[in-house]
């Protein structure tokens, strides 16, 4: 599922071990979200997402957590391109075709992750759900996070992980303020029907050149996984 060239993966330690966390890109399946623009080339949203959340899936591995992706495209794995093109054929955990449906095909993946919550009760467990904005072409945003609002330990993961953004921004880009917020959003779907502590996370805007840069480069997008894996790390050991 990681691909030929990140198919195997190194064990570094084991500061996650007992650690489960269900992850799940935005969209897939016959609905690819979002289309950014670059040059002739189209952006999808649920291409880059994926991208990002199967590069994180491998880093906790490699920190010996347990990892359930909930979308899964055993096609792709990790690609190290800059435009990643759309298809089609995503499926859900363990391995269900998707449904375009907004509602039925979010229903189905908090089902996934509220039945594996069931076996795991004893177990520290975590939800990361990441998507891609779409704005004005203008608009240029950071990386932001929501929690329920009745969620202690959601809010806490989702400052852990945002304050580990604020350092890496402050030591690689200390030219410009990180501006990315947490923030409670109890109207999401998955943040509302998902039994696990659960952070909904966008990565920036598709549609704007600048944050274009954040998801056309490999590097970026590895960093991205990085530093969502330093502050689940963090939020883990506390």
């Amino acid at each position: 599922m990681m691909g030929r060239r990140y198919a195997t993966i190194p064990i570094l330690d084991d500061q996650l071990k007992g650690a489960v966390y269900y992850l799940a890109s935005g969209h897939g399946g016959p609905d690819p979200g979002a289309i950014g623009k670059y040059g002739s080339q189209r952006l999808p949203e649920d291409e880059y997402a994926y991208d990002v959340t199967i590069r994180l899936a491998r880093v906790l591995i490699q920190h010996g957590a347990t990892v359930y992706m909930i979308v899964q495209d055993r096609n792709d794995g990790i690609r190290d391109g800059a435009v990643l093109p759309i298809d089609y054929d995503e499926r859900a955990y363990p391995n269900q075709a998707i449904p375009l449906d907004q509602t039925t095909r979010l229903r189905q993946t908090t089902t996934a992750v509220n039945r594996q919550f069931a076996n795991h009760k004893e177990r520290y467990q975590r939800f990361v759900t990441i998507h891609v904005d779409s704005r004005s072409k203008g608009e240029k945003i950071d990386v932001f996070f929501y929690h329920h609002p009745q969620s202690k330990v959601g809010l806490r993961l989702a400052r852990h992980i945002h304050r580990m953004f604020q350092a890496n921004y402050k030591r690689y880009r200390p030219a410009r303020p990180y501006m990315g917020r947490v923030s409670s959003r109890g109207s999401l779907y998955v943040i509302r029907n998902s039994q696990p502590p659960t952070v909904f996370i966008e990565l920036g805007n598709i549609q704007n050149q600048l944050d274009q840069r954040r998801f056309l480069l490999a590097e970026n997008r590895q960093a991205l996984a990085n530093w969502l894996c330093q502050g689940m790390l963090v939020d883990y050991k506390k």
